[in-house]
């Protein structure tokens, strides 16, 4: 324990002045896994110093758990079976608490007596982002089991279709019976709407648009329900489709109660007796008719309301009859009185969805109608009002929102996974060709040539990782600030590609990360899509400020092309622009004609309390 290296050579100090440069962690071990050498990087990485940790053997670095995976492959390497491994795990630091590293571990033959070569790299901030989306899915999944929607995923590759046990209630199945195959997933869907569901898929398949559909089922047990469901088809790079993604409700009271309206109005149609009949016929079909409903006289008092109704709002029908309106629900609000007043002058109102606040009573999102009944008179005798709760399917929407947001936060974690993997393993590779070349000058020979080759390789690798590296990880936003980082951006990219990116800002504020993420990816889009396509070699780029807002216009004088078409081809490029900018509540134009040039508008609005400190000055 604590022996010191061998004599240092001109060939092994070489080997340790590599070693000490490395960013990533390095340990030299014998085979019995005893430490000969620490690098400075590995001695921050758990706080100790060097004569602490090469006292130590390789097990004592880790958890029982962990050291023991650890010591089971290092047996199979002194074994010969195998000559390197990997393994993530975690790290004692000095102060007692728990890193994670991510150990590659290989043999060193070329040295005298054979060392093994343990690299660390820290990969702390990488598990705690995926506990992190861990975390954050399976609330979504909670989320969606309390709203009582159903989430699915189809892999176009594979043909595997997986369903939450959500899914399976919607379709009558138990839980677990499903057997994840598409072609039992268009079995049970009602006959006469399979070929028009189908036809839904495949187009989605092919343009990669968001779709929404709806249709009926059959049950085990012989009854007929309605679902609706809305997905999204991802596709990679080329435009080949991966998989598709989507959510799914129960909506048959909903499509029961327009089958009973629809009724209704036949039925009064048909009829053309006395008013007094279809008033009768107007209570008896609000007293039942499955959505909340409500039956008011000219003075806006009760005289029907549907069972839905009473549970929607938490009140006892029995009590409602002759009492007003206005006095069950004194909140209400002055547009709401006014489509009132127009319905009892005759007109028919409507909207297909609105949010309902009552205060102390929560939020809710309707779909609602309004509309006179005639009395015997001819004259409006009072009104119609019909709402349906579309809270759950805002909810879906929500879900699929966050799906798709989710999508987009794990690619922006494995963008940023990549970057960093990149780097560190180029310099690992770095440091085994620096061992390389200390074998070189063991052939006097060679070596001066293949050194000044090797040494122009290296720096041109490391050169050439480190733009990808920012290419795929957006830290430069964090520690730059959003508008530096695109500025800084930009400027290597015209570097690297000979071009000139004429960036220009009026940005003020200290924009958010998320909206700096957003920025950024559909910069790269639109510049990498300039560089390709456009045919010229100068873009203009423009963040600015304005009316609570940011803004971002890329803009270049060539080709162009024709927007249509390419909206509706199978690539990423635009839908990925069009899916980030609106998950920031953003708007984005593109505008472009041949040989006119393309430019790309973005606006975001800036979060209510930036907004009201920028106003505040």
């Amino acid at each position: 324990m604590g022996e010191a290296m061998p004599t240092r050579t001109p060939d092994t100090q070489l080997f340790r002045d590599v070693f000490n440069a490395s960013p990533i962690g390095i340990v030299v071990e014998t085979l019995e896994g005893q430490p000969l050498f620490v690098n400075p990087a590995f001695c921050r990485f758990l706080g100790f110093r060097e004569e602490e940790l090469r006292c130590k053997h390789c097990v004592d670095f880790s958890p029982r758990e962990d050291a023991e995976k650890d010591w089971a492959l290092f047996q199979q390497l002194r074994a010969g079976s195998i000559d390197h491994y990997q393994l993530d795990k975690q790290y004692f630091r000095r102060d007692g608490s728990l890193v994670w590293g991510r150990l590659s571990l290989s043999l060193l033959k070329s040295h005298p007596s054979p060392l093994v070569v343990a690299m660390v790299q820290d990969i702390t901030e990488e598990k705690k982002a995926e506990e992190a989306v861990r975390c954050s899915a399976e609330r979504l999944r909670l989320a969606q089991q309390v709203a009582r929607i159903g989430a699915f995923e189809r892999d176009i590759r594979t043909g595997v279709v997986t369903w939450t046990p959500e899914m399976e209630s919607m379709y009558g199945l138990r839980s677990g019976s499903f057997d994840q195959t598409l072609s039992e997933m268009r079995d049970l869907i009602h006959p006469d709407d399979r070929a028009r569901v189908i036809e839904l898929q495949e187009e989605a398949v092919k343009t990669g648009q968001p779709t929404a559909g709806e249709w009926r089922v059959v049950w085990p047990d012989g009854s007929l329900h309605w679902l609706a469901a809305r997905w999204q088809v991802l596709m990679d790079d080329s435009g080949a489709p991966l998989r598709v993604v989507g959510v799914s409700m129960d909506v048959t009271e909903r499509k029961l109660a327009e089958e009973a309206l629809k009724s209704l109005n036949r039925t009064l149609e048909e009829r053309t007796g006395a008013l007094q009949e279809r008033q009768e016929l107007l209570r008896i079909f609000v007293q039942n008719v499955p959505v909340g409903a409500v039956m008011l006289d000219r003075d806006m008092r009760y005289l029907q309301v549907s069972d839905r109704f009473c549970a929607d709002f938490g009140v006892d029908g029995s009590q409602l009859p002759g009492r007003l309106h206005y006095e069950l629900f004194p909140d209400i609000p002055a547009h709401w009185r006014e489509v009132h007043q127009r319905a009892l002058c005759g007109e028919t109102l409507r909207a297909e969805e609105d949010l309902w606040e009552r205060n102390g009573h929560g939020t809710r999102w309707v779909r609602w109608e309004v509309r006179p009944w005639w009395s015997a008179e001819g004259s409006p005798g009072g009104i119609l009002i019909f709402t349906e709760d579309i809270t759950r399917r805002k909810q879906m929407e929500d879900a699929l929102s966050q799906m798709s947001r989710k999508l987009i936060e794990s690619q922006e974690q494995e963008r940023a996974r990549i970057g960093r993997e990149l780097h560190d393993d180029i310099n690992q590779r770095l440091a085994m060709l620096a061992v390389k070349l200390e074998q070189l000058q063991q052939n006097p020979s060679e070596v001066q040539s293949r050194l000044r080759d090797l040494r122009k390789e290296t720096a041109d690798i490391a050169d050439d990782v480190q733009a990808l590296s920012h290419e795929l990880h957006s830290s430069k936003l964090e520690y730059l600030g959003v508008v530096a980082g695109l500025r800084s951006w930009c400027s290597e990219l015209a570097e690297r590609q000979g071009m000139e990116i004429q960036f220009k800002s009026d940005v003020s504020s200290a924009l958010p990360l998320d909206i700096g993420v957003c920025l950024l990816r559909v910069l790269q889009e639109a510049l990498h899509n300039s560089m390709k396509y456009s045919g010229v070699k100068r873009v203009e780029v423009h963040v600015s400020e304005d009316s609570n807002e940011v803004r971002l216009t890329v803009s270049d004088s060539g080709r162009g092309f024709d927007v249509e078409a390419a909206q509706q081809g199978r690539g990423l490029g635009l839908t990925s622009m069009q899916e980030r900018i609106r998950l920031v509540n953003g708007i984005i134009a593109i505008e472009s004609k041949l040989q006119e040039g393309t430019t790309i508008r973005v606006r975001v609005p800036l979060p209510l309390e930036l907004a009201s400190q920028r106003a505040a000055g």
